[in-house]
């Protein structure tokens, strides 16, 4: 009999569940490297960007990772609130 307790479901966490690289590949489709490089200034995403080597890179430094985790953020509020507009995109 496994007695380990299930993980405690997080239904408010946004992230919960998401892979660091499901994150930067919807980021990097919403914005382009060079959008993110706008956003986020790293060499990683401006320099011969790829999500394997911008990988590796946020995975060894936790600060950039807040950051782009933080961005992935801003950009499923910014959709939501699209969506509550209309969907009227104000580009």
């Amino acid at each position: 009999m496994n007695d380990v307790p299930a993980a405690p479901a997080q239904p408010r966490n946004p992230l919960h569940g998401l892979t660091l690289e499901a994150i930067l590949t919807a980021l990097q489709e919403e914005y382009g490297w060079a959008g993110l490089d706008e956003r986020i200034p790293l060499r990683c995403f401006a320099f011969d960007p790829s999500i394997k080597s911008s990988l590796k890179f946020l995975r060894r430094t936790p600060w950039a990772r807040a950051k782009v985790e933080g961005l992935y953020l801003y950009m499923l509020r910014e959709r939501q609130r699209r969506e509550r507009a209309g969907g009227a995109d104000p580009a």
